[in-house]
Order: C-alpha cells, then sequence, then structure tokens
C-alpha cells in the first residue's frame, strides 16, 4: 500500500476565477470618481428601501466618466487571456452597468449568456455586504453529497468568495453565482460587465430595462 501513501490529485478542468485587488490609494480616487458619475446619472445611491435593487443602463463602459474603469477591464482581461494561453484577446466589453443593492437585497442564482468573460468591481462593500457565491457547474455532481467533516474545493458544491472595496474579479461568463442578502446598514454598490470576442459582441446586449427600481 506504501504506493498510495502520497497520491498524485488531478485537477481536471477547473473552474477558474481572476480576483484582482487596487490599493487604497489607488482604489479611493477611482471610487470617488465613480461615486460621482453615478449620483451624476441619477442613479439612487441612498434612500432606496430595504429589498429593493436598482441597476444602470449597460452602456457605461462607453461614458466618459466611466472611460479609465473600461481601460483597466480591457487590461485585466488581456492579463487573464495570456495566462490561460487564449490566442486571441481582441475583446469588447458588451455590456456595463452599476448595481445599487439596498440593505435586505439579494441576487438570485444566474449566469451571463452569450458572452466568454464576465465580472464585477466593488465600489462599495461593508461587513455583511462583502461575499459572492460561486456555483459547482458540472451537472451531476450532486447526485450524491455525503456528509463531510470539513468543507474543501474538492468536496463542496459553493466557494463563498471575500470581496472589498477595490476588488475586480473575473470569470468565466457561464459560471453561475449569486449574493448573499445585503446585512449591512448601506447599499452595496458594484460594477457588473461582460467581455466577447469582437465579431461576436452582437449576441451578448443585455435584455432588462434599464433604470427600473424593483424589489427583491
Amino acid at each position: 500500500m506504501a504506493a498510495f501513501d502520497r497520491p498524485d490529485l488531478l485537477q481536471l478542468f477547473p473552474s477558474f476565477v481572476w480576483r484582482g485587488q487596487l490599493k487604497p490609494e489607488e482604489y479611493g480616487p477611482l471610487n470617488t470618481g465613480l461615486m460621482h458619475a453615478l449620483a451624476d446619472m441619477g442613479a439612487p445611491l441612498e434612500g432606496l428601501a430595504g429589498g429593493e435593487n436598482w441597476q444602470s443602463d449597460h452602456d457605461l463602459h462607453v461614458r466618459r466618466d466611466f472611460k479609465p474603469f473600461a481601460e483597466w477591464i480591457h487590461a485585466a482581461a488581456a492579463n487573464l487571456l495570456d495566462y490561460l494561453k487564449v490566442a486571441s484577446k481582441d475583446v469588447a466589453i458588451t455590456g456595463c452597468w452599476a448595481n445599487v443593492n439596498a440593505p435586505g437585497t439579494p441576487h438570485r442564482l444566474h449566469s451571463h449568456r452569450n458572452n466568454f468573460l464576465s465580472g464585477a468591481y466593488y465600489v462599495q462593500t461593508l461587513e455583511g455586504a462583502d461575499t459572492i457565491n460561486f456555483f459547482d457547474p458540472r451537472p451531476q455532481a450532486g447526485v450524491i453529497r455525503p456528509p463531510v467533516i470539513e468543507a474543501t474545493a474538492e468536496n463542496t458544491e459553493m466557494a463563498v468568495l471575500k470581496v472589498g472595496d477595490g476588488t475586480l474579479l473575473l470569470f468565466p461568463a457561464w459560471l453561475q453565482h449569486s449574493v448573499d442578502v445585503n446585512r449591512s446598514s448601506r447599499a452595496r454598490i458594484s460594477l457588473s460587465f461582460n467581455l466577447m470576442f469582437k465579431g461576436f459582441e452582437t449576441l451578448a446586449r443585455p435584455g432588462w430595462t434599464p433604470g427600473k427600481v424593483v424589489a427583491g
């Protein structure tokens, strides 16, 4: 049995999440500018009723006030595509929008169809509103779920990632994710976006009505 003392554990078909974190001196000015830009658009940064969620139109990446942010998204995507050994770095942002989640508001399980990458950037987070959940994409993985003595990356169906002001996430657009109820005292404010290889981006336009406040 000695041959099994140190077996190889092969990670097959991994699902990645790329996480970048700006330093306070970097995200401080950036987030202040984003908050001002959102306020100028009429975003309800304060005053939403508990359980309400507001989303902007999906064209923030083409607005002048959001240009530095869009440039950072492209730089991060190029870094990730290089790591993945993807030949083409010619991607376009197909949609970028703001999310304002009042206390008491969750965001349901979902994925972003017709895109290659999706992402989120966190502008205002507080304790109780500083995580995102990612779910095992393998359809057969939940057929048998024996009890475990400790949750690990190999035996759980959900990964909970901690985020904070200045955190940027990139992940496959097909990877299902959700956000728990905002248990803080203020709105959670983030920017979400999608990326697709140029020539295919016309498939990827989001389909909701922008600027509409909805109950959670």
